[in-house]
């Protein structure tokens, strides 16, 4: 029970969409600069943003090493699949470890059961022959480490419009579960201009329309976390580029394997495939 009583105490609040997440307080100490504090919610698809215990030098999550920014913020995020909770770590210069649990909240996803249709589609020797360079383009990109500062920042939505796919929603083919859903839609008409939604440094930006993703960019804000931006009708920065949050970075097409124009947009830390609502907020 002393152990249960030192973890965080945490806010039901809602979630787009009806689920519920966890707002996170700051976990009740003595010393507040002796404990982790952080802003964010810790659910499936979530990031936060922590700051260290002061005299921190190494920040772990589940072991895995963090980078500390000079202020002694770290970056997390949690997978649209994260367990149920993990491990935040901090050593001191003075040998001290401070360990915080996170209990990450569960979601439940939006399933559509397809019983008549098979998972796979014929095959296509198009994409066969394709594919495996645009994925390697794609990893090379994530693999990328900037000077960009945009996780600081708060997200705003790159087009404001009707929403149209959902963040983790999964198809089920006769049986058979497919890959879910890995960012948000937003219809809106081709031509429609896609803004930044945060400061960063393109990565990406596809000189011919990839099989799936269309025209694909793809954007670093740093600390390991990026934007992806499928479908578009065009791209008007370049690889290289340093942009700042609202400047205009292309336009909504229906570029690639898509039935109409939208934007999928797509947020990544390392590994984590997050929701966009969560991060960017209610859309305004």
């Amino acid at each position: 029970m002393r152990l249960l009583a030192a973890l965080a105490t945490l806010l039901t609040v809602a979630t787009p969409g009806g689920a519920s997440q966890l707002a996170t307080a700051v976990p009740p100490a003595a010393d507040t600069a002796a404990t982790f504090r952080w802003t964010g919610q810790t659910i499936q698809g979530g990031l936060i943003v922590a700051r260290a215990p002061r005299g921190s030098i190494v920040v772990t999550l589940d072991g895995v090493p963090l980078p500390l920014a000079p202020d002694g913020d770290v970056l997390i995020g949690f997978d649209r699949d994260a367990g149920p909770q993990a491990i935040l770590t901090a050593t001191l210069a003075d040998g001290r470890r401070i360990v915080q649990p996170l209990a990450i909240a569960p979601r439940a996803w939006r399933i559509e059961r397809l019983d008549t249709l098979p998972r796979f589609p014929a095959p296509d020797p198009v994409m066969a022959q394709r594919r495996p360079a645009e994925l390697a383009q794609i990893a090379a990109a994530r693999a990328q480490v900037t000077d960009a500062q945009g996780w600081r920042q708060s997200f705003r939505w790159p087009a404001i419009g009707r929403i149209s796919g959902l963040f983790g929603a999964q198809r089920i083919y006769r049986g058979e579960p497919g890959a879910y859903h890995s960012g948000t839609d937003i219809a809106r008409p081709t031509g429609t201009p896609v803004a930044a939604p945060a400061d960063g440094v393109v990565i990406l930006a596809a000189d011919q329309p990839f099989t799936l993703e269309g025209n694909l960019l793809m954007i670093d804000h740093g600390n390991g976390l990026n934007s992806a931006f499928l479908h578009l009708s065009r791209i008007d920065v370049k690889v290289g580029d340093h942009v700042r949050q609202g400047q205009t970075l292309g336009a909504i097409g229906a570029t690639g394997r898509a039935t109409g124009p939208h934007l999928h947009w797509s947020l990544r830390w390392r590994d984590a495939r997050l929701d966009p609502m969560l991060v960017a907020g209610a859309m305004g």
